[in-house]
């Protein structure tokens, strides 16, 4: 077996995705809405366990941090106070040719059209924010948005989660949730979309704390996680956003960006935000958003410093990560996605050896309501064994146990490894330890 990697194409991770269940075109019967995907059977899967190492790495393994879900329609007083509103848009331009739009600041040449040649349209500025109408009747309602970041509702309960807990700064707030920007350019399956998930956190500082040693320290943290989900950090490069791009408020950002497919491009950011958001809410609300020092006697409006994660992305780093091809004997390819086993869809699959076998189906469907109690499992008995390895290799699977005559007078089963591909012959008996070992 030869276990040099293939090129990875977009083209082959649409296909799986589409294939296997993992990603679907939006509204696909409809004749599809562009730039808009569901999550099938094994994409839930696959993003729920993103979630759930986040959320355990960031959230519930550190003593500062707490978690919230903020609503995604808000006040639409939030997005006024931020600047949202007033400056939440991009340039916008049109090939008076082929009629197709882009964002001149994204384009290598922004003088012609990258798809027709042909010339543009003056700039002009689109906003980004998705609007909708709270009321019965659209003339009379009141006119809010669709939130184009999880941030501020965050701020907005920064008093409620201080004043019902007892966290001291510093401390950090962190949430996962949908968010929502009209964009110009989408693209690359689901790096760029309307809509889209972000995991993000909000971590209060003392104005006076060395916010620089608290940025680094969290930039490292970061990269643990990267670790957890096995992206080599060697893919990664920390984009420092000079002045004169950076939003005027913050500090320092730091576009994470990772080589994917299609080339380099941000999956993750981290900023100093100062006291801009706290400060800018209490003034407009007349609330006081201050915090009381009890040691020191004294009150003050805490800095932020923000990581920000954006969950689709990261799918598809994953996914991309994972794609292997590897060539076997006799000229056969085989396709497996090299997934940590905590982020893959099912954790073991249970084959009889025979459909058609009652006593093995028997045995193995006893099993299968085992191991399901402790492991999302996937039963199959389609096809022969190869073909049934070969599936569960191409969603991730990291281990298939199979069921056989042997099992039945020894009360063992033959497991097979993904990756490596080794069968080894386990006793039933022994089969919760071996894969609470394996699966840890």
């Amino acid at each position: 077996m030869s276990n040099k990697k293939t090129e990875v194409t977009m083209e082959k991770i649409v296909s799986l995705c589409k294939r296997r269940g993992f990603i679907f075109p939006g509204s696909e019967i409809y004749g599809g809405l562009a730039n808009t995907y569901d999550y099938g059977p094994l994409g839930v899967e696959l993003k729920n366990n993103l979630k759930k190492t986040w959320w355990k790495y960031f959230i519930q393994d550190r003593e500062d941090m707490v978690g919230l879900d903020g609503g995604i329609i808000l006040s639409p007083k939030i997005w006024q106070t931020t600047g949202h509103v007033d400056n939440f848009k991009d340039p916008l331009v049109e090939c008076k040719k082929c009629h197709h739009r882009f964002r001149p600041d994204k384009l290598k040449d922004a003088s012609k059209c990258p798809d027709c040649g042909g010339e543009f349209t003056e700039v002009k500025m689109f906003s980004g924010m998705f609007k909708t109408v709270i009321g019965p009747l659209e003339a009379d309602g009141l006119t809010a948005y669709l939130r184009p970041e999880t941030a501020q509702a965050i701020f907005a309960n920064f008093k409620n989660v201080l004043d019902s807990g007892t966290n001291k700064i510093p401390f950090g707030i962190g949430q996962i949730g949908k968010a929502f920007r009209n964009e110009i350019t989408t693209g690359n399956f689901i790096f760029r979309t309307y809509e889209f998930e972000q995991m993000e956190i909000e971590y209060f500082i003392a104005p006076e704390a060395d916010w620089k040693e608290i940025f680094e320290n969290w930039l490292e943290y970061i990269y643990g996680y990267a670790d957890l989900i096995g992206l080599p950090r060697d893919q990664f490069f920390n984009h420092e956003i000079p002045d004169e791009e950076r939003a005027f408020y913050s500090k320092r950002t730091i576009d994470i960006e990772y080589q994917f497919p299609f080339g380099q491009d941000e999956l993750w950011a981290i900023a100093y935000r100062t006291d801009y958001d706290l400060s800018r809410h209490q003034k407009a609300s007349g609330k006081s958003l201050e915090y009381f020092d009890e040691e020191k006697k004294e009150k003050f409006i805490p800095h932020v410093i923000e990581p920000t994660f954006g969950l689709d992305r990261t799918m598809l780093a994953c996914l991309a990560q994972a794609y292997t091809e590897e060539e076997l004997a006799k000229n056969e390819t085989r396709t497996v996605l090299k997934l940590k086993p905590a982020l893959a869809p099912y954790k073991i699959a249970i084959f009889p050896l025979l459909k058609n076998k009652p006593q093995l189906v028997k045995k193995a469907r006893e099993i299968y309501q085992e191991l399901k109690e402790n492991y999302n499992c996937a039963w199959d008995e389609r096809g022969n064994i190869g073909k049934r390895y070969r599936a569960q290799d191409e969603i991730g699977t990291p281990f298939c146990l199979t069921v056989d005559f042997d099992t039945l007078e020894k009360g063992d089963v033959t497991v097979r490894d993904r990756d490596t591909m080794r069968q080894e012959r386990v006793k039933i008996a022994e089969l919760g330890e071996y894969f609470k070992k394996k699966l840890k």
